[in-house]
């Protein structure tokens, strides 16, 4: 049974589904075809809106620059409205084009920072007709060895490059820095961690935070402590959700460590990062390459739900009080009880009242979407990492 109160915080439950999850993807030496992906983003938005009318968690989608680009944006907007959904956060990419091999906004050469800036430019205007809250930006800027180029040079190349497109924002855009310690770069990567990532948003301004992939870690890491020190210094802006096994990232979330996950999302309503106040977006970051696309992101924002219900079972008043004992086993146990509670029977019924299916995996199974999708779009050219 779960409380009547936790079931009106869940909700207030969003989580933003990107575009490029039910585009073609694979590992690094092979992109794998599968029947029924989408040719454009329209179909993506299609898809998306598919696990919003099963879940009912899934109100926004993330588009990708330049994989998402469209002639008329105000017509996406309106494209997506009447399926239900609404478009969310606009990516960029500087990762691609030829010019970018010795970085972007890092880049030695100023005509080529003029390029990465003008795009991240390009991605505000495109808010603006979207009605986007939200700049993400992730760079694969970095060196392979040691004296490639100048750290302290890049960080300073860096923060120009930044405040430029910080000073293009309006009204209540934001810009969101996100942070990877590795990945494409071997020695170093010019934003690896959180204090590099907070160091330069705080530089900023307010509305400059950072956006915490829970696959970008070092194996190890701590990451919910990483969650409460964001959430502390007000610098916390958006999650990509994910999981990684080694030293990748586009797993479903919850895969590889559902109590970490757990932990993660505690850390998150404890540090008031949860609920209709907050300002941190939850969002989903992940590629399916061997299982079905659609069901893949149920599946993934089910995890994300299931862990939120558990963690808001934590009993608050029972573990400050073990906790201030020094009950190291009692504390330890309040956290347990709540993460071995099974919320599912509960979640189920709750879905049923309110119009949704008890089981959107089964549901979506016999829908006939997927058959209807793979017979549909035949012809064209499927979305996939680069398209």
């Amino acid at each position: 049974m779960i409380p009547s109160d936790v079931l009106d915080q869940l909700a207030t439950q969003a989580i933003e589904l990107p575009s490029w999850a039910f585009g073609n993807s694979g590992t690094r030496f092979k992109v794998f075809s599968t029947p029924g992906t989408p040719r454009t983003v329209e179909e993506k938005i299609a898809d998306a809106a598919e696990v919003h009318r099963l879940t009912g968690l899934a109100p926004s989608v993330a588009l990708h620059i330049p994989w998402d680009k469209v002639d008329d944006y105000a017509a996406l907007r309106s494209h997506a409205e009447s399926l239900g959904v609404r478009l969310g956060t606009i990516n960029s990419n500087t990762f691609q084009d030829d010019v970018y091999k010795f970085g972007s906004l890092t880049h030695v050469d100023e005509a080529v920072r003029r390029k990465a800036i003008d795009h991240h430019l390009e991605c505000i205007a495109i808010m603006d007709a979207t009605g986007s809250q939200d700049l993400k930006i992730w760079l694969a800027d970095g060196t392979n060895y040691p004296g490639q180029g100048d750290l302290r040079g890049r960080q300073d190349r860096l923060a120009d490059s930044l405040a430029q497109i910080y000073d293009r924002l309006t009204g209540d855009q934001r810009l969101v820095l996100e942070y990877k310690f590795f990945e494409p770069a071997f020695y170093h990567t010019d934003v690896p961690d959180w204090g590099t990532a907070y160091a330069q948003t705080a530089a900023l301004g307010e509305r400059a935070v950072v956006c915490l992939d829970t696959g970008h870690h070092a194996p190890g890491t701590n990451i919910e402590f990483i969650v409460a020190q964001l959430l502390r210094l007000g610098k916390l802006g958006s999650f990509d959700f994910n999981s990684r096994f080694y030293a990748d990232d586009d797993l479903i979330v919850g895969a590889a460590d559902p109590f970490q996950l757990f932990r993660i999302l505690y850390e998150v309503i404890r540090g008031g990062g949860f609920g209709p106040d907050s300002t941190v977006a939850f969002m989903l970051d992940q590629c399916h390459n061997v299982e079905d696309k659609v069901p893949g992101q149920i599946r993934s924002v089910l995890n994300v739900q299931e862990m939120t219900a558990r963690a808001l079972l934590v009993d608050t008043d029972a573990l400050a009080k073990a906790q201030e004992s020094g009950d190291v086993l009692g504390a330890n146990g309040i956290l347990m009880d709540a993460f071995y509670t099974d919320v599912r029977p509960g979640l189920a019924t709750w879905r049923e009242s309110r119009g949704l299916p008890a089981d959107p995996m089964a549901a979506y199974a016999a829908s006939g979407y997927q058959t209807r999708i793979e017979s549909e779009r035949v012809g064209g050219t499927q979305a996939g990492w680069g398209a």
